[in-house]
């Protein structure tokens, strides 16, 4: 059985505690399990990688006391406490001392291992964002540059090292937002050719009529505005890297002359007749299949893909979209010496479910967005074309007002029947402060109780 995830269990009460074992056991965690706080306590490091259940009752020192000591030894653990001697005032200050969850007794035990198991997303989350930020401060090794945990990126950073020490041309593969020219650059600065220029050049954004000059250069007087001699951007990168992106859209005529300097490693700057010997590794990039494609020489190909790389889109590597989105988010806060609140296990899901159309670059522009306000509306800074819809049928002849409010009920019943009641799961889902869900089901007459068991 695949462990789920670690958990400290804290109860005075020895039956009750083997059982809540057992429940976790059966659900796939690991547990430890305590008869007092301060043992717990002890055992608490900055490096648990769990999730602490406690209960609130208990003599010498109380659940509630050790929420507080927990915090200030491991910030951000997930905590949550389990009490048959609760009440709403003790859940609000709980919650607002940092409280994970609050649980009442008694519980249908599905209800705890849900919430075990969103608290341990939570802080497996947090664990790899918080190495990354020590490996990005450190300045160790690729992962800092090329960040993931999914296979799909694993495999990218093992082939990019073995490819960055074979000196040979090579086409990058990926859709647009994914880091083609990240991913060009790292080849570079992990090759013996680090210590020279890496030139990036956008072919799609170069026009026709100048795409020869900033390839290859040209003399003074070489045509009308040419005032003085210009290096192009081969001979720039001599003895370094030429990255060529959007290779799809170079011009069909200047090919063969790309072509002719790559096999026989030299220029002519336009309006000289000399030769200008280069070293250059060239790395393509394109989001479009080159092969077959008649906009594209086959033999310009053959000569850029002696090695391919392949970067997966978002969608690929879902695993890694929360730990991309805290790093930017947090980065951008920071940056801006900002307070910031790690994404929600609702806020997660939605990132994991959403299409990313324009992948990591749509994706750092929306978690910088978030890390300057954290406690914006996620899904607002999402394209809605790409946010799952939940789709109604159509109540025609009833007022809009009362068609929103018809819906809002339903999505609340919803999601009440779901959690089990468990109210503060409900405003993770829905992303609602405690008083303006609590105001709601006032408005629209829910019931709490109806949907516990």
């Amino acid at each position: 059985m695949d462990i789920r995830g670690q958990v400290f269990l804290v109860d005075d009460e020895e039956l009750v505690r083997q059982a809540t074992e057992q429940w976790l056991q059966l659900a796939g965690f690991e547990v430890r399990g305590f008869s007092e706080a301060k043992s717990a306590l002890a055992a608490l490091s900055k490096d648990f990688q769990g999730v602490l259940v406690t209960d609130v009752k208990m003599p010498q020192m109380d659940g509630q006391e050790l929420l507080r000591e927990a915090l200030k030894k491991v910030p951000e653990l997930p905590v949550i406490l389990v009490t048959g001697h609760g009440d709403v005032q003790m859940a609000i200050e709980s919650l607002r001392e940092g409280a994970y969850d609050f649980i009442e007794k008694p519980y249908d035990p599905e209800r705890l291992v849900e919430s075990v198991h969103r608290a341990c997303e939570k802080r497996h989350l947090t664990m790899e964002n918080q190495r990354l930020q020590q490996q990005i401060a450190e300045g160790e090794g690729i992962e800092t540059r090329i960040i993931g945990v999914s296979p799909a990126i694993v495999q990218l950073r093992e082939e990019l090292l073995r490819m960055a020490q074979i000196d040979t041309n090579l086409i990058i593969y990926g859709e647009t937002g994914c880091g083609k020219e990240l991913v060009a650059q790292c080849l570079h600065d992990f090759s013996p050719r680090k210590r020279r220029k890496f030139v990036p050049l956008n072919c799609g954004a170069i026009p026709e009529s100048l795409f020869e000059s900033e390839l290859f250069g040209h003399e003074a007087g070489a045509f009308t505005g040419a005032s003085k001699r210009r290096v192009g951007k081969f001979e720039y990168a001599d003895g370094g890297t030429l990255f060529m992106d959007e290779i799809e859209s170079m011009p069909l005529n200047l090919q063969v002359k790309v072509l002719r300097s790559i096999q026989e490693g030299a220029v002519e700057r336009l309006g000289d007749n000399k030769i200008v010997e280069v070293d250059v590794r060239v790395v393509a990039a394109t989001k479009v299949e080159l092969k077959g494609d008649d906009g594209f020489r086959q033999d310009l190909f053959y000569r850029l893909n002696v090695g391919q790389l392949y970067i997966p889109p978002l969608r690929e590597r879902q695993e890694d979209i929360p730990l991309l989105f805290e790093h930017f988010a947090r980065q951008e806060a920071n940056r801006q010496d900002i307070d910031y609140t790690s994404c929600s296990g609702q806020e997660v899901r939605t990132l994991k479910q959403y299409r990313w159309p324009g992948n990591v670059r749509e994706l750092r522009n929306i978690a910088m967005r978030f890390g300057l306000d954290p406690h914006c509306n996620l899904t607002e800074l999402l394209s809605p074309s790409n946010v799952p819809q939940i789709s109604t049928a159509s109540d025609s002849g009833i007022p809009l007002s009362l068609q929103v409010q018809n819906f809002e009920a339903q999505v609340i019943r919803r999601c009440l029947q779901k959690h089990q009641g468990n109210i503060q799961a409900v405003m993770d889902e829905l992303e609602l402060p405690r008083r303006t869900l609590n105001q709601k089901m006032q408005k629209f007459g829910i019931n709490r109780s109806d949907f516990t068991h």
